[in-house]
């Protein structure tokens, strides 16, 4: 998963080592003119896919590293953030760990569950908007001149797939699909991520993996679109946001053309004409992965313009989005559109976007806006990330395409291995996603209220969705007021915890946990103020767990409570009691309700909330005043167990009528600075702040050197200064690495953040020291260290590092992995002396030197060991490195000989 996003390609530079033996097998540090590059190299391919790969260095975000070209390798450059060592490194993409096979302990659980089976099939809805229209359908495509977006070098397409009704009366509602970031390039089995695809290969068409979809929605009366973004996604690794502007821009692009032809169809290219006339008063946007990121920005953008210097599109907005349909999507910013319907797919199986990120676009909205939009969560158990889409589904595919839901040979997972009770296939997994899709139309753009109920956590299944097992909750729409462990609650009888706090007594999910949260997903911070749950932990039952909000809330007039709650994956059947009791103390047992989990393993995201109701006719008989309620009470009637509440709403039926609020909008930027040779120069964080009224926001101020961020609550108004962070910046003349100052930025209430990300960037303008080395003993007796002197020619304020790569020796023989401490080799490598070989026979081979800040040199040394072999002289031969890791020619070399003992 190959994916960039939101954090800047900057981390700490390492502390002093003697060399970069330390680092774990498979990582290097490489120094070229730009300063040290950390990298690290799979032994196995890494897919090019939506999730952002990141470094992690004792558990905090270093950043996200630059894929190389050949599917293994990804690089990110050091920053001079002074004393942070490079401790416990890891790669971690999409909640997944990349650079350690699963633990045995957790193969050793995997192993010891049954097969899990699939959920009790829900009852039937009373409509089933998977069933195909009675409109015939024509297809076409289009492909324009490609346009330019800002911060992307090459242009991007502008091609599209159109599958339009025929015969239909009228304009139609528009439906725009939007791929996610996937291979863009290939010849035979060979894909890569090149932009513009290099002669003798082909563009992926991912944007005609949708026609299934398509087809559906045109033969039902809408016009459809679906849009190709290779040009995106061949770039996006650099952008800070993962693309997601620039996405929002194309989409944009594309529906001004439509709005142009449909005040003039004769200029529509033969595809668009070729069916009915689309009406830009009703879209839905689709959108898979990073597309769904992608089009939940275009709904943004459209109601709350973004700083045009970001933008790509330059004009009126002439269209109204409806609602958004989004599938297994990342969410790198945690900016949902609080007052647009949305429906999220989310794939139980997903091997890309594992950690199932996209429930904040549901969880995200509570307390944002007005909250009468409806955001619902639907959750496929089986389905994995790449099927919805059939181009990225092997037999179906033009180019190479796999299923992401990665394998252990191992260990058979029991939920999402093929040929499970519980993995869909192929096939299955297309047409529950098509039902659904289709769904989300007919409520959010038709207004058909009778569909809401397969979205809004009613319990009912689309027919046409076949045996696949989908369950919903939602939050939004109708619902009144809600219990909200995010506001000021107190708990008795539990614990509010944290979603996410790396200390394991304060975070909701501890170290026991089998598997992840989507609702706990993480950010770009380790620690999140004022996201929590409220955990529940029994052996006996009958103590309730009290939950009372900070003033008495109103369920006057809904007929039921709604609760959203989850247990541990594959537990059955824990019960619990609800109940709730108003400010003069009078108390009504609601009802009792069973919740079971989730099928999971230790590799799926499956402690997710079931929605579950209970009628307030119980309160009413007993007097209890609903106007005035001030407790929710949980009482287990388990034997033993564990729960946890996510919220709880006044629920009522009905879809309301919806209109957007005059929010005011937050974007931060970055400004580059040069340091200069003398005095301290303070700087503000470019911070825009549009629209209307006022808001809160968060506001997280990393440090540069821990990692660790600082947060506080802000009230913004356009126009004003309310987010001033400022940045102190010191001149010299000495050379030190570019120092990165981030601060991020999450909406709490009147606001939608679009980048929320920005900060200061003080560029170092002082020359890198030169390196010489001189041999302190170049020439040894075996069993003894050969050991040189690495010395810069002045001193700087940071950690200077130099990388040497083992090369073939130019004359005689070569000292073999047999003449050196295996353990050092080991470290070094992961390799074994065994077959023995030549040292430049093994691959990344090399010693780092680490020059600590303020001084001028240090020692690296290669330990050798004695053997009974008689043996003529051998000799060592490493080379300074350039920013790839390659061989510099005519850089510094460290030579040396060892001797035989004998």
């Amino acid at each position: 998963m190959t994916g960039a996003s939101p954090s800047a390609a900057h981390a700490a530079a390492p502390s002093p080592t003697a060399h970069d033996t330390s680092l774990p097998p498979g990582w290097r540090i490489d120094r070229g003119d730009g300063g040290p590059r950390l990298v690290w190299r799979s032994a196995a391919d890494v897919p090019m896919g939506d999730a952002r790969v990141e470094f992690r260095s004792a558990g905090r975000l270093l950043g996200v590293p630059a894929p190389a070209r050949d599917g293994h390798t990804f690089g990110l450059d050091l920053d001079a953030a002074h004393g942070t060592r490079l401790t416990d490194l890891q790669v971690w993409s999409g909640g997944r760990r990349l650079d350690a096979p699963a633990a045995n302990d957790a193969r050793e659980r995997r192993d010891a569950l049954a097969a899990v089976p699939p959920p009790a099939p829900l009852p039937a809805a009373a409509v089933d908007p998977g069933k195909p229209g009675a409109y015939r359908t024509a297809t076409g495509e289009y492909d324009l001149p490609p346009v330019r977006l800002p911060g992307f070098k090459a242009p991007v397409e502008m091609r599209a797939v159109v599958v339009t009704p025929t015969g239909a009366r009228g304009p139609r509602p528009l439906a725009l699909f939007l791929h996610g970031r996937h291979a863009t390039c290939y010849k035979g089995e060979e894909a890569t991520g090149d932009w513009p695809c290099p002669a003798g290969t082909k563009p992926i068409p991912s944007h005609r993996g949708y026609l299934r979809d398509q087809r559906l929605l045109a033969s039902q009366g809408y016009v459809t679109v679906s849009i190709s973004a290779n040009g995106i996604n061949g770039q996006d690794w650099a952008a800070e946001d993962g693309g997601a502007q620039a996405r929002s821009s194309l989409v944009r692009l594309h529906l001004a053309r439509w709005a142009d032809w449909a005040a003039h169809p004769s200029a529509a290219p033969a595809a668009v004409r070729a069916g009915a006339k689309a009406d830009l008063g009703k879209v839905l946007l689709v959108g898979h992965s990073r597309g769904g990121e992608g089009v939940n920005r275009a709904a943004m953008d459209s109601l709350y313009p973004p700083p045009a210097a970001q933008d790509g599109y330059r004009g009126p907005v002439r269209w109204h989005v409806r609602g958004t349909v989004l599938i297994g999507p990342t969410v790198f910013g945690q900016n949902p559109v609080p007052d647009v319907p949305s429906a999220t797919l989310l794939p139980g199986c997903d091997g890309d976007v594992s950690d199932l990120q996209g429930e904040v676009y549901v969880d995200g909205t509570r307390g944002v806006s007005r909250g009468r939009a409806l955001h619902s969560a639907v959750y496929v158990v089986g389905a994995n990330h790449n099927f919805f889409n059939s181009e990225w589904t092997p037999g179906q595919a033009e180019a190479p395409a796999e299923d992401d839901f990665w394998a252990d040979p191992d260990a058979k997972d029991p939920v999402c291995s093929p040929g499970t009770a519980t993995r869909l296939t192929a096939d299955q997994q297309h047409r529950a996603g098509s039902a659904y899709i289709a769904a989300a139309a007919r409520l959010f753009v038709a207004g058909d209220d009778r569909v809401r109920e397969l979205l809004d956590g009613t319990g009912r299944r689309a027919p046409s969705a076949g045996p696949a097992r989908v369950l919903t909750h939602a939050v939004g729409g109708a619902r009144g007021a809600g219990f909200l462990p995010d506001g000021g609650v107190t708990v008795t009888g539990g614990r509010l915890c944290s979603a996410v706090d790396p200390r394991p007594a304060v975070a909701c999910l501890g170290e026991d946990a089998r598997g992840v949260s989507p609702h706990f997903a993480q950010w770009e911070t380790g620690r999140e103020t004022g996201r929590r749950a409220v955990e529940a932990r029994w052996s006996a039952p009958g103590t309730p767990v009290r939950v009372r909000p900070a003033a008495p809330l109103s369920l006057s007039g809904a007929p039921s409570l709604a609760l959203r709650v989850f247990v541990p994956p594959n537990s059955k059947g824990t019960q619990l009691d609800v109940a709730v009791a108003d400010t003069r103390g009078r108390r009504a047992v609601l009802g009792r309700v069973t919740v079971d989990g989730l099928p999971g393993s230790d590799r799926t995201a499956s402690y997710w909330a079931r929605e579950l109701r209970v009628p307030l006719t119980a309160a009413s008989r007993a007097g209890v005043d609903l106007r005035q309620v001030n407790s929710l009470e949980l009482i287990p009637r388990s034997r033993t167990g564990r729960a946890w509440l996510m919220d709880a709403w006044a629920w009522r039926p009905g879809t309301p009528a919806m209109a957007e609020a005059p929010l005011t909008r937050v974007d931060l930027g970055r400004l580059s600075v040069k340091e200069g040779d003398t005095g301290v120069r303070t700087y503000r964080v470019p911070v825009r702040v549009s629209g209307k009224g006022s808001g809160q926001v968060r506001v997280y101020v990393v440090d540069p050197v821990t990692g660790d961020a600082k947060d506080r609550l802000v009230t913004v108004r356009p126009g004003r200064d309310d987010i001033a962070v400022s940045v102190r910046v010191e001149g010299n003349r000495r050379f030190s690495y570019d120092v990165t100052h981030d601060v991020l930025v999450k909406a709490v209430h009147g606001t939608v953040v679009g980048s929320h990300r920005g900060g200061v960037t003080a560029l170092n303008d002082d020359p890198m020291p030169k390196v010489s080395v001189t041999p302190v003993a170049g020439r040894v007796t075996e069993g003894q260290a050969l050991r040189w002197k690495v010395t810069l020619s002045e001193p700087a304020d940071a950690e200077i590092g130099a990388s040497f790569v083992v090369v073939p020796v130019t004359d005689g023989p070569e000292l073999s992995t047999k003449d050196v401490d295996p353990a050092w080799l080991r470290d070094a490598t992961g390799a074994e002396p065994d077959p023995e070989r030549p040292l430049s026979q093994v691959p990344y081979l090399g010693v780092w030197a680490s020059v600590p800040a303020g001084t001028t040199s240090t020692e690296v040394s290669v330990p050798t060991v004695r053997d009974t072999v008689a043996e003529p002289a051998e000799s060592v031969r490493f080379q300074a490195t350039d920013d790839s890791g390659a061989p510099l020619p005519g850089g510094p070399e460290l030579t040396g000989t060892v001797v035989d003992a004998s």
